[in-house]
């Protein structure tokens, strides 16, 4: 029953006998609505020019200022980058020449001290050699002084075998010089 009663003090005042305007469109009550609409946009308008945008201003300007000094130390720091990177570029071209320079160096040293040590093994060949090839000549010429006894030997030797009978020494010896020329 509480819904009832309450639905009948909603029926009363919604009544369709009463009839106006909807408030703000009813003409009677403009000048009104018109005065409290300049009082609230004056206060408004007073509100935010002295309270509201002042501290909007400031809080952009800082905004602002904060913005450049991060862009300046920004575009410092890049340079900083810059000049370290083009200094670590010429310390590297720097280093690489000098480098470069050792090491040619280091060839040319390398190279000159193998060519003087291979000149000198060459000499110390080239003296063996010679000292090789004078004991060589020296052993042929005493095997060839030698030969011409062994072959009168041999031939001898052999006359005997044959003839059985001992040979003549002289005509062996000629025989053996003949020989030699």
């Amino acid at each position: 029953m509480f819904i009832t009663e309450a639905f009948a003090a909603t029926a009363a005042v919604t009544d369709p006998a009463v009839k106006g305007a909807f408030p703000p469109f009813d003409t009677s009550t403009y000048p009104s609505q018109l005065l409290w609409l300049a009082i609230t946009f004056g206060l408004l308008y007073y509100v935010m020019s002295r309270v509201a945008l002042p501290r909007v201003s400031k809080i952009l300007e800082s905004r602002s200022a904060r913005i450049s000094d991060d862009v300046n130390a920004a575009s410092a720091a890049q340079k900083a980058a810059d000049d370290a990177g083009a200094h670590y570029e010429k310390t590297l071209g720097d280093a690489k020449a000098i480098v470069q320079k050792s090491a040619q160096e280091m060839r040319e040293k390398l190279a000159a001290e193998s060519d003087s040590s291979r000149k000198a093994l060459e000499a110390d060949l080239n003296l063996r050699l010679n000292e090789a090839e004078a004991k060589i000549a020296a052993g042929k010429a005493q095997a060839m002084s030698n030969v011409s006894t062994i072959a009168a030997d041999a031939a001898g030797a052999i006359v005997r075998q044959i003839t059985g009978r001992e040979a003549d020494s002289k005509a062996i010896a000629q025989a053996v010089a003949g020989l030699k020329a």
